[in-house]
């Protein structure tokens, strides 16, 4: 049977699996198992060069990543430090930019410092060094405290509209401040002046306000690749002015889709009482911009992937298993946000309500494996696992299983191979920033055959309307639409595909990075026009000079935030004695 729902971990000589832009799937080489210590250069993707070079023509200083994890992943075992490739999407996605000169990346490098030896400490400085990542060292608390806690049990399901998932603990908010500072402290011992720094994702909203209060001149950007909520739900955070002013600090802040940036500016609107117009913000002295970038993937890469002799090979072996059976996958990391269970018991109804389907079609799930330590991803395994054996129990023949389960990581050609032969794409995360899957596959459709189902809540289907768009709550329009997926006439298929295979092509990975860096400088530029200037000695006497000399004069004069103070309501902007005195 094509893949199992436990498998043994490879064997040394296996290769080691990274994840694509969607935080799949990937692979390595793995070193030699006698090997005392080697960085591993993972084939990835010539986006980037490009979008550095363009960006270093609109600033002279480099351009410095930060994100919670490096490109590079580091493990300890009795043969010493091993240094391969992150699994992070994000890594995957901007790796490139690590490797010219003129960049440099800070993040945590993946092994808790408790584990670390002095020497150890050496080492991984010296080999990052020569990547050029610079490693922010956190302990087994701070990491169970901060990214255990704070960000995946308080952010992550909040952000995702769980807030029953929502565990709001003192101790873990007090670890991500304490681990955000840390990260700023490395930065500003690697920032030069004229440097851009961008900071991602969720793990790091206080950052861009400590980073600018260190370097009031730096040029920052900050992108949330979650969705940022509605004000209703954001409100529910006991340290939610604490994380806008965190924002705050930045010049540029990205966002998957305008929801999410009309979600942001309500809330700094009704906390902070931040005015803004047209998604620039006027904090203070200083002006910010609020955008939508949604994020793309490198396109060309699956397009090409296809035809490659190892991807062939997996379609011929996975053929060779489906026979001439219609295939519905399904390529998820295992989250109770991306709505797997709903979809599973789609599935169940419409093999149910369409009894002609059995043995004609197949479900390929692949559940990656996700934050097995947390008890609610333990839990949603269990209950995942269950309904699929019930589901195979109950339609399933001798010959035939409806569900093949998957729970491990695949290499990327086995991905773009389980891409190619699957006739629907059923994507329907209940809550999703981007879902780049659901590009990935369209990427790798060559020959422009195949239907994508994809969620409403899913960001990317702002972008892909030529999909079938579902309600992922909503069981029966899933049904209809797995129905009217599998009878759509291939003319059909290709016609809708196209168009979204244009509009990927065109807004890639590279693209998305260039505007978001472009807008940044243009922003920095709009900053230094808008600036309040001080009046030069020279120029404060020669304008006394002159209204003295003047025969008549004119005194216009603001009065809210200039003879009074800003107050949080307008009608309470009385002025006091001293100002009446002056103006008698």
């Amino acid at each position: 049977m094509f893949g199992s729902a436990a498998e043994n971990p490879p064997r040394a000589d296996e290769p080691l699996q990274y994840r694509s832009e969607s935080g799949i799937v990937g692979q390595i080489c793995r070193e030699p198992a006698d090997s005392r210590s080697a960085t591993v250069d993972p084939p990835v993707s010539t986006v980037g060069t490009r979008i550095l070079a363009q960006e270093s023509n609109n600033n002279n200083g480099r351009l410095i990543l930060v994100s919670n994890r490096l490109p590079l992943n580091i493990t300890k075992g009795r043969a010493g430090l091993r240094f391969h490739a992150s699994v992070g999407g994000l890594a995957t996605g901007l790796r490139c930019f690590c490797r010219s000169h003129q960049s440099r990346w800070i993040g945590w490098c993946g092994i808790a410092e408790d584990l670390l030896s002095e020497s150890d400490r050496r080492q991984i400085q010296q080999k990052l060094a020569q990547q050029h990542c610079h490693p922010v060292f956190l302990n087994s608390e701070e990491m169970q405290n901060f990214y255990e806690g704070f960000c995946n049990a308080t952010i992550w399901p909040l952000f995702h509209y769980f807030p029953l998932h929502t565990v709001y603990e003192k101790r873990y908010w007090a670890s991500y401040k304490q681990v955000n500072e840390r990260f700023c402290r490395a930065v500003t011992d690697v920032a030069e002046p004229g440097d851009s720094i961008w900071i991602h994702d969720y793990q790091l909203m206080l950052l861009p306000q400590l980073v600018r209060r260190e370097l009031p001149d730096c040029n920052i950007g900050f992108f949330l690749h979650i969705p940022f909520p509605s004000f209703e739900i954001f409100r529910l955070l006991p340290w939610r002015r604490e994380l806008l002013q965190g924002l705050l600090g930045a010049d540029l802040l990205g966002f998957h889709t305008y929801d999410y940036v009309r979600h942001f500016l309500s809330s700094t609107t009704r906390l902070l009482g931040a005015e803004h117009s047209m998604g620039l913000l006027n904090i203070g002295e200083r002006v910010l911009k609020v955008d939508a970038f949604p994020m793309g993937i490198d396109y060309d890469r699956y397009a090409r992937a296809a035809e490659s002799p190892d991807v062939k090979r997996h379609i011929d072996e996975i053929r060779r298993q489906v026979g001439d059976r219609r295939v519905i996958i399904s390529v998820d990391r295992l989250d109770y946000t991306k709505g797997i269970i709903q979809r599973l018991e789609a599935f169940d109804l419409f093999l149910s309500e369409n009894p002609h389907y059995k043995e004609k079609v197949t479900m390929i799930l692949l559940a990656v494996p996700s934050r097995t330590g947390i008890r609610d991803y333990a839990q949603l395994r269990r209950q995942l696992e269950h309904l699929v054996g019930r589901i195979n129990g109950e339609h399933g023949v001798i010959g035939w299983v409806p569900v093949w389960y998957l729970y491990r990581a695949v290499s990327f050609a086995r991905l773009v191979a389980l891409y190619t032969i699957a006739d629907v794409a059923l994507i329907t995360p209940l809550r999703d920033g981007m879902n780049l899957v659901a590009k990935e596959f369209l990427a790798a459709k060559s020959d422009g055959r195949g239907v994508l189902i994809l969620s409403e809540m899913a960001g990317a289907a702002s972008e892909l309307g030529e999909a079938i768009i579902v309600n992922a709550n909503n069981k029966a329009e899933i049904v209809a639409a797995i129905k009217t997926a599998l009878e759509m006439p291939p003319d059909e298929q290709i016609t809708r595909n196209r168009l979204m295979q244009k509009r990927l092509a065109r807004y890639n990975i590279e693209r998305w990075a260039s505007d978001f860096l472009q807008c940044l400088a243009d922003t920095k530029d709009l900053q230094r026009q808008l600036a309040v200037r001080n009046l030069t000695p020279q120029a404060r006497r020669q304008l006394v000079d002159e209204y003295r000399n003047a025969s008549t004069r004119l005194l216009l004069l603001d009065y809210d935030g200039t003879l009074v103070g800003f107050v949080a309501r307008p009608e309470w902007a009385g002025p006091d004695r001293q100002v009446l005195e002056l103006l008698e």
